[in-house]
């Protein structure tokens, strides 16, 4: 039984918490490159902006059930998406069984390179 314990610690310093780090390596690393994986786990937001409006807040107050607000965006044009706040892509609104997803159309060169 302790074998059973050791291999499901995953905070413990044992072989198989080294194992999953070099697991995560990207496509054409080597076990032996200095690539650190760890950043692999850290967590993104993203969501997508599907447009805007800029309005008073006596307009907003003034809305109601089913009250429409017009956003800046055509239907058809695509929709940013975003990383922790920096845009990074577009893409266009697409159904994905009962839920609404974003079929990327477009990937951003970084500005920070």
């Amino acid at each position: 039984m302790a074998d059973d314990a050791d291999s499901d610690d995953v905070n413990g310093a044992g072989e198989d918490v080294a194992d999953d780090v070099t697991e995560a390596k990207p496509r054409g690393e080597t076990a032996g490159s200095d690539t650190n994986t760890a950043v692999y786990e850290v967590p993104v937001e993203i969501y997508a902006v599907l447009g805007s409006a800029d309005m008073q807040i006596s307009q907003l107050l003034k809305m109601g059930r089913g009250a429409v607000v017009e956003l800046d965006r055509k239907v058809g044009e695509p929709v940013n998406i975003m990383a922790n706040g920096q845009l990074v892509a577009r893409g266009e609104v697409v159904v994905v069984e009962d839920k609404l997803g974003v079929a990327m159309t477009e990937i951003l060169k970084s500005t920070w390179s």
